[in-house]
């Protein structure tokens, strides 16, 4: 049995954090989060200490760590907001903790590397919650395309749209240096996911982006990706808004659709197994998304939809 301590106990993701370290047969023996209302840690756990302020959890962590006995941290799991990751890393393997840390790792490219050398000082390991890749029809699709022979480039639409109410522009997660906007917050696992399948990339263009939605053309070195990443429930096709469905994810290659709404409950207990067997995806399986993240992020949209630009970006753009 390991034991856990988990930062952003009170936020949305916390939940799957919570069963997966309960399911893998391990405890959880302290959290934080500034947000007090965390009574969901009675699902899990009946005795779990507490802390709403950050430098009282570090203390007591520290404190564990010093008594060198059957109460010392074992994995840190971070499930904080995208721009405190980098941070809650260091402090993870600081306290002698592996870091299990949500996506996207980091924000910027060379935070990566910064990490990576201080992974190196430490006898600890950084590992990154890539829950897209252990999906049973994504791996099935791997598969599929590792084993085909072909010669040209697939052509694929990507498609993620779920519905986020006023609340999200007004939390941090609508504050683009906070998040790193609609393309990393929503979008990281997408763009790790094609670049797993189809190889790396090869060029980059940003159709249009804003607060809300965001779409774009990516060619990697098996695929050319029209994607598109919307918040907007306006944006749901019609098929999805008969079956009062508020989320739609799609993966269209040639004239087959990978329709995938379904099927994530438990992901994360997949990957927490993984983990605990000492395998997982680290540092450098993270990097590619976060690449194309940033460039999406710090490139200038076009702002003239043309051919290559996903079909519901067009629709969206003439509401």
């Amino acid at each position: 049995m390991k034991n856990f301590a988990l930062i952003g106990v009170g936020g949305y993701i916390a939940p799957r954090h919570l069963k997966a370290i309960k399911d893998t047969g391990n405890q959880l023996l302290a959290a934080t989060d500034p947000f007090d209302s965390v009574g969901i840690l009675d699902r899990h756990f009946d005795n779990v200490n507490y802390f709403k302020e950050f430098e009282r959890f570090d203390r007591h962590i520290e404190k564990l760590k010093r008594k060198r006995d059957n109460s010392v941290i074992d994995y840190v799991s971070i499930c904080s907001p995208n721009y405190l990751h980098d941070s809650h890393i260091r402090f993870a393997l600081r306290v002698g903790a592996d870091a299990i840390c949500e996506k996207p790792l980091v924000l910027n490219p060379w935070n990566l590397d910064a990490l990576s050398e201080i992974e190196e000082e430490s006898d600890n390991k950084i590992y990154n919650v890539l829950q897209l890749r252990t999906h049973p029809s994504i791996v099935q699709l791997k598969e599929k395309i590792d084993n085909a022979k072909k010669d040209t480039k697939y052509n694929i639409d990507l498609t993620y749209i779920t519905t986020r109410g006023p609340w999200y522009q007004y939390s941090w997660k609508g504050e683009l240096a906070k998040s790193g906007g609609v393309a990393t917050n929503i979008g990281i696992h997408f763009f790790d996911m094609l670049t797993w399948i189809f190889g790396k990339l090869e060029h980059n263009e940003v159709h249009y982006s804003d607060a809300k939605k965001a779409g774009g053309f990516l060619e990697l070195k098996n695929a050319n990706v029209r994607w598109f990443l919307s918040l907007d429930k306006n944006d749901l096709p019609e098929e999805a808004v008969k079956n009062n469905k508020t989320t739609y994810r799609s993966i269209m290659i040639e004239d087959e659709e990978i329709e995938f709404s379904g099927g994530f409950t438990d992901l994360h207990n997949v990957v927490y197994q993984d983990i605990l067997k000492g395998n997982g995806y680290g540092l450098e399986d993270a990097r590619s998304s976060i690449e194309i993240a940033y460039k999406i992020r710090h490139g200038k949209p076009i702002n003239k939809i043309h051919s290559p630009a996903h079909p519901l970006l067009i629709s969206s753009m003439k509401k």
